[in-house]
């Protein structure tokens, strides 16, 4: 018995490292091709894998050619602002529906969940003619303005306040506290795990968010990383190590942000039970 599930436990981790590896291999790929010339990159030989000379003029050439600190700056200050605003409505809507009685919520609520059913690229005219009207295409703000209210963020949410225990606002309301306070003070810091999940959720939506930033920005200056590796792409078309060099670039911070904040990622995916 014991022998068996030994012979289970080993084989189920050569499985996960055999799937680790293939999950991996287009990553190294990228990174390999990105210190390669034109000449090796486009080899038909399959066992070219590594460089025979390391090529690091690459980088240098994309970094000149393109603004990569207003890129990440731009493409950082979309993502933070997107989970601040997203986190603070989200909370305050998905606690209204959650826990308050109030003429037309289940009405309301369907309409949140209609709009998580409908592609989102229905609402980019008329976000965008809004944009246009108050003069604010080219900003961050722009880049902001689909994420300020979250209907995703509002339906994790809403779940969580409603797994509270109702005990928790009987005993504030009988130490006096109205609605705002018992939101902020007992109900909002029991919702961290939440608050996480969505944030993580925000921000990886948002560094992926593509088409949106192709339209309303369509100056070089107010550009996101996921925008000009599109552009960036019919440019390097050829060239596939400075291609590879630009997407490089462009994964590096989040990488890194990973890196940083790999416990608070795992902890958020596996309580929300969502996937990347």
């Amino acid at each position: 018995m014991e022998q068996k599930k030994r012979i289970s436990t080993v084989s189920i981790h050569v499985f996960l490292i055999i799937g680790a590896c293939i999950m991996v291999l287009p990553f190294i790929w990228m990174i390999l091709t990105s210190f390669k010339t034109v000449a090796e990159s486009t080899s038909m030989n399959p066992f070219v894998f590594f460089p025979t000379t390391w090529e690091f003029g690459n980088y240098a050439e994309v970094i000149k050619q393109n603004d990569f600190v207003q890129l990440y700056f731009n493409t950082f200050s979309m993502m933070a602002l997107r989970v601040i605003f997203s986190g603070i409505f989200s909370a305050m809507a998905a606690y209204a529906f959650a826990r308050l009685n109030f003429p037309g919520r289940d009405f309301f609520f369907g309409l949140v969940l209609f709009q998580m059913m409908v592609p989102t690229q229905i609402f980019i005219i008329p976000q965008y003619l809004m944009v246009d009207a108050i003069g604010m295409r080219n900003t961050i703000f722009a880049l902001l303005f689909p994420g300020i209210v979250s209907a995703f963020g509002t339906f994790l949410l809403r779940q969580f306040f409603m797994g509270l225990p109702k005990e928790l606002e009987e005993a504030a309301k009988l130490d006096g506290c109205n609605i705002g306070q018992t939101f902020l003070r007992v109900m909002l810091p029991l919702t961290r795990s939440g608050l996480v999940a969505l944030s993580i959720f925000t921000a990886l939506f948002g560094f992926k968010d593509l088409m949106w930033p192709m339209i309303v920005n369509t100056s070089s200056s107010a550009a996101t990383l996921s925008s000009a590796l599109a552009k960036i792409q019919s440019a390097y078309s050829v060239n596939y190590p400075e291609l590879m060099a630009v997407s490089v670039l462009a994964i590096l911070p989040m990488l890194l942000i990973y890196m940083l904040f790999q416990k608070q990622f795992i902890e958020g995916i596996a309580t929300s039970g969502g996937k990347l």
